[in-house]
């Protein structure tokens, strides 16, 4: 099941942030990096992101948490892509997430942790590696 295509990847504002200009950034730059991105705007539930990512038949989910709840919320979009069985969905995320966090996140399931400071290209060039990666040979 070969996927051809630019990488598609959903950005989202879970939960109370009301800051999303980080999440702007990261859609353009991925975006201008040639991958179609949906952007969900503020306050999605976790449930809503899972949907559109299904629905719109993404690779990856990029969440961007500001407001402290990323625990509670990476794990609930986790969770629920592995119920239905939507686990080869990448999801990665940034916003401030506290150093003893990110390896408790990422044994959860969470690809990659940004915080800030990371660049665009960085993040275009992890999604770029391994999104899609390694292809269904």
């Amino acid at each position: 099941m070969g996927v051809t295509g630019p990488i598609r990847v959903v950005v989202a504002k879970p939960g109370l942030d009301g800051h999303d200009r980080g999440a702007k950034v990261i859609a353009r730059a991925l975006r201008d990096a040639g991958m179609e991105v949906i952007y969900t705007g503020l306050h999605q539930t976790p449930e809503q992101i899972v949907d559109t990512a299904i629905q719109e038949d993404a690779d990856a989910i990029g969440l961007s948490i500001l407001s402290g709840a990323h625990n509670t919320l990476f794990a609930k979009v986790i969770a629920l892509l592995k119920e239905r069985e939507a686990e080869d969905i990448k999801v990665f995320g940034g916003g401030i997430i506290p150093e003893a966090d990110i390896a408790p996140l990422k044994e959860q399931g969470v690809a990659a942790i940004f915080t800030p400071g990371a660049t665009t290209v960085e993040i275009v060039a992890w999604v770029n590696a391994n999104v899609r990666q390694p292809a269904e040979a």
